[in-house]
């Protein structure tokens, strides 16, 4: 298994924040591939995952280049819904994906609703 991507971090500005306290708040993305999921941080509070499984792997540490990836499911804490956060959350999944060369079968409903409206990802979309 290729490990060199190791944990992936950016720094993302939300315009899309209703909440004026979470304007000045840092948003940090990370992937930690060890828990197979995304993580979103407002400082240092996980506010936001995003779980996914490689579909060729049973107890994988993270997905190789050409691999199969199931978006299982996006969830964001409560005080923080309506914010944009999961949509945020989503975007760098799939730049992520598109990074890697992974294939995505989005399972998660709300992954399924972004992409319909993001039709600039539909092409990372497993063909069955």
């Amino acid at each position: 298994m290729d490990h060199s991507l190791g944990t992936v971090r950016a720094a993302v500005e939300v315009s899309t924040m209703n909440n004026s306290a979470m304007n000045n708040t840092d948003i940090t993305l990370v992937d930690n591939p060890s828990h197979e999921r995304f993580e979103l941080l407002a400082g240092d509070e996980l506010v936001g995952i995003l779980g996914y499984r490689d579909e060729d792997e049973i107890l994988g540490y993270g997905a190789d280049a050409g691999d199969v990836v199931a978006y299982m499911h996006t969830v964001v804490k409560e005080e923080y819904g309506g914010q944009g956060m999961a949509a945020v959350l989503v975007q760098f999944s799939m730049d992520c994906a598109r990074e890697r060369e992974w294939s995505v079968r989005p399972v998660c409903s709300y992954v399924q609703r972004y992409l319909g409206e993001h039709p600039e990802y539909l092409d990372l979309l497993v063909e069955d």
